[in-house]
Formats: structure tokens, C-alpha cells, sequence
């Protein structure tokens, strides 16, 4: 798809579609590469990032007791991995998120002792 193409297919978008709903779980101690499977990645200053993130609230309800959010978010250091990141915003983050499925044990774990989950696990099964 070209540039031009993905702009209008972009803006012909319903506004304001669910999120959660079209997010695929990875399967429970899923192994390998996770590319291509749902996700999101949101790299830049922690105001970016933050924004961002105020317009995917709905993907929260992803911690229930029958799934569970891979959720990291952590400063950009390229030191660690032995790269310059000559463009990386002042304070730069990055923060991944991932749809995991939780295992019977996690499940039970979380309904017994994680009743705050409740309303999400029902949210999560309408959705």
C-alpha cells in the first residue's frame, strides 16, 4: 500500500473503533518471535507517550482475570546496547504492550485474589 493509499484508508476509518475487541492474545507461554502479532509500540518524550496512550484506555480492560497485559515501559537508553539514537526526544521512553492469555493457574489466582479484575473480566468477554 502506498503512502497516499494508507492516508486515505486511515482517514475513511470510523472514529473512536474498539481496540481491545480486535486484539488477539498470544497463547499462554507463547515462544518465539512476537512480530506481526498484536501489539503496540509508542517510543518519545513521556508527554508523546502519555498522550498516547489517554487515547487507548479501552486496552486496560485487557488485565482481567481470563487475559493479562504485557505492559513495559522504560527510558530509551541506546548505551546498553551499544547504539546512538541521534533523534530520541529528550527523556525518551518506549512502552510495548502485548495480549497474553493467562494459564489456569494465573486465572484462578487472579479471581480469588484479584477481585478488582472483575468488572474488566466481564467488559473483556462482552467485548
Amino acid at each position: 500500500m502506498t503512502k497516499k493509499e494508507a492516508l486515505q484508508a486511515w482517514r475513511d476509518l470510523k472514529p473512536g473503533q474498539p481496540i481491545l475487541k480486535h486484539m488477539t492474545p498470544l497463547h499462554y507461554k507463547a515462544k518465539g518471535s512476537t512480530y506481526g502479532a498484536c501489539g503496540i509500540r509508542i517510543d518519545g518524550n513521556p508527554a508523546f507517550v502519555d498522550a498516547v496512550l489517554s487515547r487507548l484506555q479501552d486496552i486496560i480492560d485487557g488485565e482481567n482475570h481470563l487475559t493479562r497485559l504485557g505492559l513495559a515501559r522504560n527510558p530509551v537508553d541506546g548505551s546498553k546496547l551499544g547504539k546512538s539514537f541521534d533523534n530520541q526526544e529528550q527523556d525518551a521512553e518506549v512502552c510495548y504492550i502485548r495480549l497474553h492469555t493467562r494459564g489456569n493457574e494465573g486465572a484462578i489466582a487472579s479471581s480469588i485474589f484479584d477481585k478488582d479484575l472483575d468488572g474488566a473480566t466481564e467488559r473483556f468477554i462482552k467485548a
